[in-house]
């Protein structure tokens, strides 16, 4: 990766302007709350309420023509949780850069003691210690983990290469700022969230430079370690989930009572929409609850029996557009923090859509991932809004030059 543009980058030769402070006057504020890109923020928020639109549909009684049932009010819920994360994503996106860069390491610190209060004072929710609770409230720091890794990694390389520092020793320490937080959550388990981890911190590894023999090397070692993975690390239901996964692809067929039934039904609901669906609130598959799960990480079979080929493929095209152009934003930065960031935050969502969409389709196995604004959920809605904000402060403060501490 070319370093050219950067050199003296961080030196701070311009100490004197207010970019990488927290403060900021009122004029900056209205400036920057203007010069955001409100055409992507619309799109953010068309997908969020497209997702209320479809867990309303999820309760709704064809019959009655009421929404009843345990899920009747998911949808205000998910307005909610929208509305506050809505919020809290404009106030970020107004941080300046040195803001995130100074606290990267006070949060993957935080994280970590988190992660640990999880392992030895977490509470159990459906058969998974993943929560801890402070107080009135209950935390799930794995979804603070994406968010701090990210920033941490983005802070560590720009200390690293605005120094003109290439060596693989930086690579290996950069491994492991992802490998500490990802074990203990993996131990909690959770897999999904593991390897989102590690999915958005390998791709800021690799765009910062990564010999690809070095990435071969791994690939073939990642390979090669599957069988030991599966029969060693895996838990039992989580090799229970690979053997469906498996089962599906060579054709094997299950009784609708086995593992499987999930992702078959997944399958005849998405079948069922054909081109262009069965119309809003006429979903068979969705009203009948036919489809577990349908509310959080199955919430795509809905749109595709509602809505069909044609209204899947728009909706993924919109997620498609939002990732170009967070791809895009961070390949404008002139400084390697906002640039690192960026990529990291918009890999995390990536992966959320690419994961979820592989497994509800069944080109991958099942594991809890939901569909970024559009699955029933807060800590996901939270760690998404939080990632665009990331995106948008990049954007806004693109031309912005902070050190390694975050000062000018």
């Amino acid at each position: 990766m070319s370093r050219e543009g950067y050199t003296g980058y961080a030196r701070g030769e311009a100490r004197n302007t207010t970019a990488g402070t927290l403060s900021f006057d009122s004029r900056n504020t209205f400036g920057g709350f203007t010069r955001l890109p409100w055409g992507v923020i619309l799109l953010i928020a068309a997908v969020a309420l497209t997702g209320a639109a479809m867990l309303y549909s999820t309760a709704h009684d064809p019959l009655l023509g009421v929404t009843s049932g345990p899920e009747a009010d998911l949808w205000r819920a998910h307005l909610s949780r929208f509305g506050a994360s809505f919020v809290l994503m404009i106030v970020l996106a107004l941080m300046p850069l040195g803001f995130w860069v100074r606290i990267a390491y006070p949060a993957y610190l935080a994280t970590i003691v988190l992660l640990l209060m999880v392992e030895f004072l977490g509470v159990v929710r459906g058969g998974a210690q993943r929560w801890v609770e402070i107080g009135p409230v209950a935390l799930q720091p794995s979804e603070f983990a994406k968010i701090a890794v990210t920033l941490t990694l983005a802070r560590y390389y720009q200390a690293w290469l605005s120094d003109g520092a290439e060596n693989f020793l930086i690579h290996l320490g950069a491994l492991g700022i992802i490998l500490v937080p990802a074990s203990l959550v993996f131990v909690q388990p959770d897999l999904g969230t593991t390897l989102a981890l590690v999915a958005a911190g390998l791709a800021i590894i690799f765009f910062a430079g990564l010999s690809m023999r070095i990435i071969g090397a791994v690939m073939v070692a990642g390979i090669l370690a599957v069988p030991a993975i599966y029969y060693f690390v895996l838990e039992a239901y989580q090799r229970e989930r690979v053997d469906t996964f498996l089962a599906g692809l060579t054709g094997t067929t299950t009784n609708g009572l086995s593992e499987s039934y999930q992702i078959e039904q997944a399958k005849i609901a998405i079948g069922a929409g054909g081109l262009d669906g069965r119309g809003y609130l006429q979903g068979i598959q969705s009203q009948q609850d036919y489809v577990p799960e349908q509310h959080t990480d199955f919430i795509l079979t809905i749109i595709a029996e509602e809505f069909g080929f044609i209204g899947s493929f728009v909706l993924l095209s919109v997620f498609g557009f939002l990732l170009a152009w967070s791809f895009y934003t961070a390949f404008q930065v002139k400084g390697w923090f906002g640039r690192f960031a960026a990529i990291g935050a918009a890999s995390t969502i990536a992966f959320y859509v690419i994961f979820n969409v592989a497994m509800v389709i069944g080109l991958l196995p099942v594991v809890g991932m939901p569909l970024p604004l559009l699955s029933y959920g807060g800590t996901a809605m939270l760690t998404v809004m939080t990632c665009f904000g990331l995106i948008l402060s990049v954007y806004l403060h693109r031309d912005e030059k902070v050190t390694a501490t975050g000062l000018i």
